[in-house]
């Protein structure tokens, strides 16, 4: 949306021949277009503020709104105050649904007459000014799904009820999937832009991950959100993963999908096989592995000799079968046999026995998974 916006801006300037800067109404700068360095009429004071600070003070602020722009419906000459180091502009109103959302400012030196409805380089600026309100209005749209997503899943109690309402509203009924991003590394880079509405919020290690809130061509069908995964985690350095949740049928249930999605994405990050968009549907038995608080205590000595804890799990991963356990690893079957020997002295656990394949198998998987330790 940035750039669309930086469109609206240079395609402006370029209209009206003047240098144009975008602000919200609270004067902070969204976009602004380039002017000649040695054209002393395209800066003054509050254009190079509003450039290198990307906003304007609070008296500049006022002095503008006491000439009546937030009023404006139209376009509107503001006079210069060479006392303040300020040049006459023409205000075009950045408007969306009668709303007020920012101002096109343009440094034109009082050339384009405001009240001019012949014009056609205005009237195609007030259309790329309509344009730009568009833009705003889905820009805090999107804004408010973030922040009421961030404040359900994460957010104080007081917090998830009035996030609850909002996101109530926007889904209207619908059924939605939770897509959880988990960056390589840990960290969201910062150039990489969200996609609308996303939701950055931070596990108990303060790894960053994104929320997104993905509708359903069908309620109770969660591959459109898949689809919709790949792309977005596309964006991501490489090894960063994606999870996708169950449905959502109501705002209730965002909380367990968001459980379901990051568990996916955690997932994904340690097997190869689900990389790099898991969904919690696909993972099997993961899901139970997932369940643990931690590592059974009777797989610590296990764990602690990583070549007989891989051999354990690609033994319980195929089953049993010591011909596909040896060919997964690679080795000798006598040297097989001696390693599934080494791991029930070392751990007093027989690994015949259907219950002990169980709790190993799962804590062996919950290990490689976040918070095990």
């Amino acid at each position: 949306m940035r750039d669309d916006l930086q469109d609206v801006v240079d395609e402006v300037a370029r209209l009206l021949g003047a240098p144009a800067t975008l602000e919200d109404t609270d004067f902070t700068l969204l976009a602004f277009a380039a002017h000649p360095l040695d054209d002393g009429t395209a800066m003054d004071a509050v254009r190079t503020r509003s450039i290198l600070g990307r906003g304007s003070t609070p008296a500049t602020r006022r002095w503008f709104e006491d000439l009546g722009i937030t009023r404006a419906r139209g376009p509107l000459r503001t006079p210069a105050d060479p006392d303040a180091g300020i040049l006459t502009r023409l205000l075009l109103p950045v408007r969306h649904e009668d709303r007020t959302l920012g101002y096109l400012w343009l440094l034109d030196g009082g050339r384009t007459d405001p009240a001019d409805p012949a014009d056609p380089a205005l009237a195609a600026a007030l259309g790329l000014a309509a344009r730009a309100g568009e833009l705003l209005a889905r820009r805090r749209d999107d804004d408010d799904l973030a922040g009421a997503l961030a404040a359900t899943l994460g957010g104080p109690a007081a917090a998830r009820e009035r996030a609850g309402a909002v996101l109530a509203d926007r889904f209207a009924g619908a059924a939605v999937a939770l897509v959880a991003l988990r960056p390589a590394g840990g960290a969201l880079p910062s150039d990489r832009r969200l996609p609308p509405g996303a939701a950055v919020l931070q596990d108990a290690d303060g790894r960053s991950e994104v929320a997104v809130a993905v509708r359903l061509p069908r309620p109770a069908d969660p591959r459109g959100a898949c689809a919709a995964a790949g792309p977005l985690v596309a964006r991501l350095p490489a090894g960063s993963t994606a999870g996708v949740s169950d449905p959502a049928p109501a705002v209730a249930d965002l909380p367990r999908c968001w459980a379901q999605a990051r568990t996916a994405a955690a997932v994904a990050a340690v097997v190869p096989r689900l990389a790099p968009v898991a969904s919690w549907a696909g993972l099997g038995g993961w899901r139970a592995a997932a369940a643990l608080p931690a590592p059974d205590p009777a797989v610590a000595p296990l764990l602690a000799e990583p070549a007989l804890a891989a051999t354990a799990e690609a033994y319980l991963d195929a089953a049993g079968s010591v011909a596909r356990t040896s060919a997964a690893l690679g080795i000798h079957r006598q040297t097989l046999y001696s390693r599934l020997g080494r791991i029930t002295a070392v751990t007093g656990l027989d690994l015949a026995d259907g219950d002990t394949r169980l709790l190993v198998h799962a804590s062996l998987r919950r290990a490689r998974l976040p918070g095990s330790h």
